[in-house]
């Protein structure tokens, strides 16, 4: 920490609050004294300070991004990727396995993360039989993109016992060939068939993303994903899916003096019942580890086609995707939570699942009425109009993803039509209803990078080109780097601590290589991170 008081000035400081610039910024300690003119903050500070020039590079708030799963990105970033760029077709993919599994010990695993069926030629899920070409003597699981599931080979199977017999996991699929035998796709709670004798099991309470590893592995994981992140400007996350996995793991980060980011625990709604019992009902903890609330899921992926439509998915009416609970259950569930003081995130995508947590919520708040709850939707991806209306009247807060827009856009029009699928991630619609919203990465599902979601935010237009839909859907420059601060901030009840340069506050800050509102468009997404700034000090 710094023992002396700083003045950083000499480059446009972006407050994320009002006045929106200011001129010069005074730390101590780990806070903000005060911000204002250059003159002003030499006066706070005293003559016992030292200054900064930002030599015309730009200062924000650090970036805040509100739905995160850094375990998981970093067990995922040790895989072998199997991205479209990387295996663009199912051959490839197998190509590019065999000759990993040709490089570990014998018997050893091969796992592998980021295949998208919508981006690869044959447009469907890999089989185990042709994952048995990449290594018959071991086992071989795939992971979707989405990170809902995945495929696995034959051993896997055997050894986990899945049969033709075996019936379909509550809020899972077993994928099956026309004579019903396992084909090894396995989507979401399905995945809970992996898990062994001591894994972490989810039930009908989200997918399955909890892969068992010693515990130091682990540990190496996640100090990875944190280098990674902080990287990129992020100075404080939500952990958006947490079992004893992720606790352990993030406290053991913080024994060893290691943890540099603040971490919001949003614990699976699976532990529900634990959580209460400990009248864990508040949130716990401080500026750096803490229990924020709970996660529920309301129903699947979209890009893997298990977001829930009753009526079926356009073009095949039997599809109909995976609800977790149903409305009753489900509002029973939220209701506890609520009832016990406890803000929700839920994962809702398709406007079924949007209408039956809106309803939850609505109801909850009439039988225990709560001020500024701020309840969430995850990812909220295809809400009606009619929806954006009841969030803002309920003070829902929607917790989007650009960059999914830009990667899966063209997945979500194939998969549900141009006419609601152009409305994927409405961010426009939000801003105009005057819904609150958040942006965040979803990592592993996207990278870690406020400033693409920035630029993808702005644009609206996918890999392939596609733009979705009208202007109006699109938010300006503004709009969201607030989404990625303050308001992010604001998501995890967190704002009275980051998300703006305001006196105060904690000190995080990032400094980049030029200002975003005032690059083209297109080049928002280059900019560079030149410094990550957490309570006053740099990490990186």
């Amino acid at each position: 920490m710094n023992a002396r008081p700083l003045v950083i000035a000499g480059g446009p400081i972006l407050t994320m609050a009002g006045p929106g610039r200011v001129e010069a910024v005074a730390v101590r300690g780990e806070r903000i004294g005060w911000v204002g003119s250059l003159e002003e903050c030499r006066a706070h500070a005293g003559p016992d300070r030292e200054e900064r020039d930002l030599g015309g590079r730009t200062m924000l708030p650090g970036f805040v991004d509100p739905h995160i799963h850094p375990l998981m990105l970093g067990q995922t970033n040790s895989w072998v990727d199997v991205g479209p760029e990387a295996a663009p077709s199912i051959g490839a993919m197998v190509e590019l396995l065999a000759r990993h599994a040709a490089t570990l010990p014998v018997g050893e695993p091969v796992r592998a993360y980021g295949y998208d069926l919508r981006r690869i030629e044959e447009r469907r899920h890999p089989t185990a039989a042709e994952l048995d070409r990449a290594g018959p003597d071991r086992e071989v699981t795939v992971m979707h993109a989405s990170g809902h599931g995945g495929v696995v080979n034959s051993m896997v199977l055997g050894r986990a016992g899945i049969t033709a017999d075996t019936p379909d996991a509550p809020g899972g699929e077993i994928g099956r060939s026309p004579d019903g035998t396992p084909n090894g796709l396995l989507m979401d709670a399905a995945w809970d068939l992996l898990a062994g004798a001591d894994g972490v099991r989810t039930g009908r309470h989200g997918p399955n993303i909890h892969h068992a590893e010693p515990s130091a592995a682990l540990l190496e994981h996640l100090a990875q994903a944190q280098d990674r992140i902080l990287r990129t400007g992020i100075t404080t996350v939500a952990d958006a899916q947490v079992t004893r996995r992720e606790t352990e793991t993030w406290l053991a980060l913080r024994e060893a003096g290691a943890l540099r980011l603040r971490v919001h625990l949003y614990i699976l709604s699976s532990l529900l019942d634990e959580v209460t019992a400990l009248g864990l009902v508040r949130p716990l903890g401080d500026q750096w580890l803490r229990v924020a609330g709970i996660k529920l899921y309301a129903d699947g992926t979209l890009v893997g086609r298990t977001a829930w439509f009753p009526e079926g998915y356009p073009g095949d009416a039997e599809e109909r995707g995976v609800l977790y609970h149903e409305p009753a259950e489900f509002s029973a569930l939220l209701a506890r939570a609520h009832g016990a003081g406890l803000q929700t995130a839920t994962h809702a995508l398709s406007p079924a699942a949007i209408g039956m947590v809106l309803d939850a919520i609505e109801e909850a708040e009439r039988a225990s009425p709560r001020p500024d709850a701020r309840h969430r939707i995850e990812h909220c991806a295809l809400p009606t109009v009619e929806q954006v209306a009841r969030m803002a009247r309920l003070g829902v807060v929607p917790v989007a993803q650009s960059q999914h827009a830009f990667a899966f856009g063209d997945g979500a029009i194939a998969a549900v039509g141009r006419e609601l699928g152009e409305r994927y991630h409405p961010l426009g619609s939000y801003a105009r209803g005057g819904v609150r919203f958040a942006l965040s990465s979803d990592a592993p599902v996207a990278p870690p990078d406020p400033l693409r979601a920035v630029q993808a935010a702005v644009e609206r237009r996918t890999v392939l080109g596609t733009t979705l839909g009208p202007d109006e859907l699109c938010v300006d420059v503004e709009n969201a780097l607030r989404a990625y601060t303050i308001d992010a901030a604001w998501a995890c009840h967190a704002d009275h601590l980051v998300g703006s340069i305001e006196a105060g506050k904690l000190a995080d800050l990032v400094i980049l290589s030029a200002d975003p509102t005032s690059v083209p468009t297109p080049e928002i997404g280059s900019i560079g991170v030149e410094e990550t700034w957490s309570a006053g000090e740099p990490v990186r």
